[in-house]
């Protein structure tokens, strides 16, 4: 460890954020990065535990524990403190394909089980990952890096998001020719239209795939499997095929007044802001405007979020965001005890602008809708709200939400984006490929594994677990990869 009193010496000093009724004023990113010698002393508190729960990636009571590709944190902090950037880079690009992505988007589950959180504020981990990076950047040391040898076998890999492009980087790395095909007109996947511009610029994608390119990985977008393109073809032209298409398959809310005019998928909202702030900075009006409107979004979690700090950029005129279950503590109740994933009250950047514009919070807890209401002409004019209440039934021995008796209110809506998760993949690529779904709509597979019933077919990233973060994607995409290598030539070095 680089200060052994180092997390005693200094607190937790992060980026400083521009302020929310200034930042909303356009879809940049908004923090600004600490200088020099401030990263130095937050890289200095990490006290290099004995057992590093940071980088475990454990699941602790279904919930993930420490960083779930294993980052190897207390190296490149040391690293990070002795002014040995280079080193500190090799050491995490050793475990994560894209620390851009992962320092920008990560919720940090490698904080919530840093030991320093037990007692004070953890370390800057995920900031202090992204200093590296972009450090490596602007050095001039992260540039295109091709195979000296290719083996020869080709695979295929369906989708480009985050599990998709860590498969192809890896084995293009390890020589395999590498196609990915994208269905979208821009390659990201996830990253690219479901994730805002303010939490992850898209330039920041485009200058990885660049690289990638330069590597020998070939991009194909506009490709969308068993529909434009055929899946025997894809089949009969690669040695391997990928599938990595995501759990894109939206759950809806199914009561009166759902085809009301207004009513949208946050994704198909996102999607339609960012595709239009990129082709044309909104000059081409192809997208859902917010602008003028009462906005609900039904919720509480990160895309729900994200349509929040959207509509408010776009200029709504109000916004309330609805969840399910009951407010969360503001501090670890005893049954959530330390490394478990903190289930305690976050309010994310776009409920603070919220409550910079509008004076309050937009969240409203332990209520859902119960009908949407329009006018003769089909918009949506209202909607009705319910509350509800936790109860314990003895039928299912389980507690769940119940609706409150007489607690129905209507308020003034004229937008809702429905953000509330998703129930799998889109089952049209699974079925072109004649690879089965489990019960969950997933594709299935051995535990554990990533082969489909079809011998050259495998599968990664939400597509194989169901809805989840970034950072489980580029894991997954790691693991696929090493076992279709593995597949293809008898063993792996992949790491």
């Amino acid at each position: 460890m680089g200060k052994p009193t180092g997390f005693m010496d200094y607190d937790r000093k992060d980026t400083r954020a521009v302020k929310p009724t200034e930042r909303i004023k356009d879809f940049n990113e908004f923090h600004s990065p600490l200088s020099k010698e401030d990263r130095k002393k937050q890289a200095a508190r990490c006290m290099d535990c004995g057992v590093p729960f940071c980088q475990s990636g454990m699941i602790i009571g279904g919930m993930t524990s420490g960083c779930p590709v294993n980052n190897l944190i207390p190296e490149w902090n040391d690293l990070l403190y002795n002014d040995n950037m280079n080193e500190a880079l090799n050491r995490l690009l050793k475990t994560d394909n894209f620390p851009e992505f992962t320092g920008r988007v990560c919720p940090a589950p490698c904080e919530a089980a840093c030991t320093c959180n037990i007692s004070t504020k953890p370390v800057s981990i995920k900031e202090n990952e992204l200093a590296i990076i972009e450090n490596g950047y602007s050095s001039g040391y992260i540039k295109a890096d091709p195979p000296k040898v290719r083996t020869g076998k080709k695979v295929a890999v369906i989708g480009s998001g985050p599990s998709g492009l860590a498969a192809a980087d890896q084995l293009n790395k390890r020589g395999h020719s590498v196609t990915v095909f994208e269905r979208s007109d821009r390659i990201g996947g996830l990253l690219m239209y479901g994730i805002p511009n303010m939490k992850l610029e898209k330039h920041i994608i485009d200058r990885r795939i660049n690289i990638m390119k330069e590597e020998g990985i070939t991009f194909i977008t506009s490709a969308d499997i068993g529909k434009n393109v055929k899946a025997a073809n894809i089949l009969k032209d690669f040695d391997r095929v990928i599938l990595a298409c995501g759990a894109s398959n939206p759950r809806d809310i199914k009561v009166p007044g759902r085809d009301s005019k207004g009513v949208y998928f946050a994704v198909d909202y996102l999607k339609s802001v960012t595709k239009s702030l990129l082709d044309s900075k909104f000059e081409d009006k192809a997208f859902i405007n917010a602008s003028g409107k009462n906005v609900l979004v039904i919720g509480g979690g990160d895309t729900g979020n994200d349509c929040v700090g959207t509509s408010i950029r776009q200029g709504a005129k109000s916004v309330i965001q609805l969840e399910m279950m009951p407010q969360p503590p503001e501090t670890r109740s005893e049954d959530n005890p330390w490394p478990e994933w903190p289930k305690v009250l976050k309010t994310d950047y776009g409920q603070e602008e919220a409550i910079a514009v509008f004076g309050n919070d937009p969240r409203i807890y332990e209520a859902t809708v119960k009908e949407f209401i329009a006018d003769k002409d089909g918009n949506l004019i209202k909607a009705k709200i319910v509350r509800l209440e936790k109860k314990y039934h003895e039928d299912t021995k389980r507690y769940q939400m119940d609706e409150i008796p007489g607690s129905e209110i209507e308020i003034d809506v004229d937008l809702v984006f429905i953000a509330a998760g998703f129930l799998g993949s889109e089952n049209y690529v699974a079925k072109a490929f004649g690879v089965e779904l489990n019960a969950r709509t997933n594709v299935n597979t051995a535990d554990g594994k990533y082969q489909t019933n079809v011998e050259k077919v495998f599968v990664t990233g939400d597509m194989h677990r169901g809805q989840s973060l970034v950072v489980w994607a580029i894991r997954e995409g790691r693991e696929v990869a090493r076992e279709v290598d593995a597949h293809l030539m008898g063993y792996s070095n992949l790491a």
